[in-house]
């Protein structure tokens, strides 16, 4: 059982940075992949980025390669993802989810967090 808590969304321009952090608790994460998805209203919950277990390895969905980037501190227990050069098509709802395993596969997670608003302003 891992508990998954995002923080860190708010409302910032376009062209401007936000920083989330994902914080797990219950479990180690040190072999759980971690990745950020998102959600817009009437839209399709889609991928955004993912990390493996050592941080090593990580992917990202072809609208936010260049700009976004997600990192990892498994001493800390935490995931970020730093955001730069934000589009208000970036608005949704960020959720960051968790999947027991040693490899890159994020996908289907076993945990999710309950999401962090991220809205930018054209």
């Amino acid at each position: 059982q891992v508990q998954l808590v995002e923080s860190g969304g708010g409302l910032v321009q376009a062209g401007g940075s936000l920083r989330l952090s994902c914080a797990a608790s219950g479990r180690t994460f040190s072999v759980y992949a971690m990745g950020w998805f998102r959600q817009a209203p009437g839209k399709e919950r889609e991928f955004v980025a993912n990390i493996n277990w050592s941080g090593a390895n990580t992917d990202y969905a072809d609208s936010v390669k260049g700009r976004f980037t997600i990192s990892r501190d498994n001493a800390k227990n935490t995931v970020y993802l730093q955001m730069n050069s934000l589009k208000p098509e970036d608005t949704a709802l960020y959720y960051c989810a968790a999947k027991r395993t040693v490899s890159t596969v994020i996908h289907p997670p076993d945990y999710w967090g309950q999401g962090t608003q991220v809205t930018v302003s054209s």
